[in-house]
């Protein structure tokens, strides 16, 4: 894979993974809620109008044209585990972010995505 393919797939990952921490930060923001008919609307409204939420759906929106971009240059048998790395990413920024739990099975667990993804590039 050359440096342009792989910096479309890379940003691609990057940009769900950053989707991801800051649709977190957003339902932090908010607490936690319920889908119920009697409130859909009134939580829906504090959901569309809650930043990072919407920075969150603006970041997937981006990377969705970024991975299409990548998709347009690389097998899909070697871009889809690329997402992999997005796990690695949130786990870690998760740990770092909001206090979440990074245990030695969850190290290792990383570990082998790590090589995993190292070895479907190499293909």
């Amino acid at each position: 894979m050359t440096a342009v393919p792989f910096a479309l797939i890379l940003a691609g990952v990057l940009l769900n993974a950053l989707a991801q921490l800051l649709l977190k930060a957003g339902t932090n923001a908010i607490g936690h809620f319920e889908f119920t008919a009697a409130n859909v609307v009134p939580v829906g409204v504090r959901l569309a109008a809650q930043p990072h939420i919407l920075g969150g759906m603006a970041c997937y929106a981006v990377s969705l044209v970024v991975w299409i971009m990548g998709l347009s240059r690389v097998p899909v048998s070697v871009a889809y585990p690329m997402l992999s790395l997005g796990y690695v990413v949130n786990a870690m920024a998760a740990w770092w972010l909001f206090d979440e739990s990074l245990a030695a099975q969850k190290i290792a667990g990383i570990g082998l995505i790590i090589v995993g993804v190292w070895l479907v590039a190499r293909s």
